[in-house]
């Protein structure tokens, strides 16, 4: 191939981080009619609640749960974003929280990192992890 340009080494986590994103997206407009039937308008700058109006949201949620099932998980991962075990259930299981936007990019970065195996990441259709694997 004339043409080919090696792909750097340091975009890997960037573009790895846009396609999780992009994932979502795609995810989102499946669901568009259902997820974008809003009762009532927030006011402009009201924070936003979990639920049909946060589709993006519900949907990292969804790809996070495979990776919390083991005893432990959780408190793993609230270790790492230095919150309590609690807090990353209610955001994870409980559907009532959700965290601020820095530890939002945190999530996605951490689930990107248990994703990567081998080198490169692992593709899990419709957020399903092998449950096989002891990882």
């Amino acid at each position: 191939m004339a043409g080919f340009i090696p792909f750097p080494r340091e975009l890997e986590l960037p573009v790895a981080l846009a396609d999780l994103i992009i994932e979502a997206a795609v995810e989102m407009t499946r669901q568009s009619r259902k997820a974008y039937r809003i009762r009532h308008r927030p006011h402009r700058g009201a924070t936003l609640r979990p639920g049909r109006e946060t589709p993006l949201w519900n949907e990292l949620r969804a790809q996070l749960r495979p990776y919390l099932v083991k005893y432990g998980d959780q408190a793993n991962l609230g270790r790492l974003l230095a919150l309590p075990r609690q807090r990353i259930n209610a955001f994870v299981t409980g559907g009532g929280e959700m965290p601020d936007a820095e530890r939002t990019l945190q999530l996605l970065a951490w689930l990107m990192a248990v994703r990567r195996v081998n080198g490169r990441l692992e593709a899990f259709p419709g957020g399903k992890r092998d449950m096989s694997r002891n990882t």
